[in-house]
């Protein structure tokens, strides 16, 4: 399956973009402090507010700051708020899913009616309650509070797949020769999970960083620690857009499209692989199929005899 997985077209190409965010995530910190010698804080007087150029390839500010520093420094910040709060709310989303879906009985009546009581609070005005008395909020205090609130859609699609595996042949017959059930949940049962983990999993980074850069457009979070959300609050407010300077704003929302249409990739083609009737080549094998067998259905017309002919 993982052969299958890493072979797919629109996999490869979700993979690719998340790929390349991820090392800039990584690397592009050292890069731009050792290798350039820059920081977000660092100013050039004699560049302030000048479009893209061979010294400053995404432009300036107007206070004279390289944007391309700042978008090395706000990829880290964005997908480390992204893998963070991916990570808390898929450990949530996991946990309480499966224990609703695989014990039943009151335990998923209680569990479930927590899950329903998560889901149904307003997320993003509690997150900006939150950030009124804490406002310059550290990075991980922001991970975790969009990871309790970003797991209830995951938890009830892994309960929905728990309640299905528990009534399988193979459960029962676990059940019935004396295993005990952490032993089928975590050997048996987290296995078939995978196609249901995996895009949750990747749809929930794309929502922690599009939450994060919600949370920055409005302001909030620390101004010492840029993201993609933060410039582009930072370019609106000294009217990027008015003035022209499209360099300050487009490269952050481009990131965060460019995310979202990764995640967006690899669902599809997970859900190609895990779902036999939408893969590409079975689709591309029926088109042909149908073509073929329309054309040997289609009657033959018959030659027209030339008019005065005799038999």
């Amino acid at each position: 399956m993982i052969r299958r997985f890493l072979s797919n077209p629109k996999v490869i190409i979700g993979l690719s973009i998340i790929g390349f965010f991820t090392l800039v995530a990584v690397l592009g910190k050292p890069f731009s402090t050792h290798v350039l010698g820059r920081t977000p804080q660092s100013i050039f007087p004699e560049a302030m507010g000048v479009g893209p150029s061979w010294s400053h390839p995404l432009g300036t500010t107007v206070s004279g700051q390289d944007v391309l520093t700042w978008m090395m420094h706000g990829t880290y910040n964005s997908m480390f708020v992204g893998f963070a709060s991916a990570i808390i709310a898929s450990f949530i989303a996991i946990a309480m899913g499966t224990a609703a879906g695989f014990l039943g009985g009151i335990t998923d009546r209680l569990l479930n009616g927590l899950i329903l009581i998560f889901q149904n609070l307003p997320s993003f005005p509690v997150l900006i309650i939150a950030a009124t008395f804490w406002r310059e909020m550290p990075l991980i205090v922001v991970s975790l509070l969009i990871g309790l609130f970003e797991w209830t859609g995951g938890a009830r699609r892994i309960r929905a797949q728990a309640l299905s595996l528990r009534g399988r042949d193979f459960t029962t017959a676990l059940r019935t020769v004396g295993e005990s059930k952490l032993r089928i949940v975590f050997v048996e049962v987290m296995p078939h999970m995978f196609g249901i983990i995996s895009p949750i999993f990747l749809t929930l980074i794309a929502a922690g960083v599009g939450m994060q850069a919600s949370m920055a457009m409005l302001g909030i979070g620390s101004a010492a620690e840029p993201s993609w959300g933060l410039i582009i609050n930072y370019a609106f407010g000294m009217n990027a857009l008015f003035r022209g300077m499209w360099w300050w704003f487009v490269p952050p929302g481009l990131c965060l499209a460019l995310l979202g249409f990764a995640t967006t990739m690899v669902n599809f083609g997970l859900d190609e692989i895990t779902n036999p009737t939408l893969s590409s080549k079975r689709l591309s094998l029926m088109r042909k199929f149908l073509k073929r067998n329309r054309r040997r259905s289609t009657p033959s017309t018959p030659d027209k005899v030339p008019a005065g002919a005799t038999s």
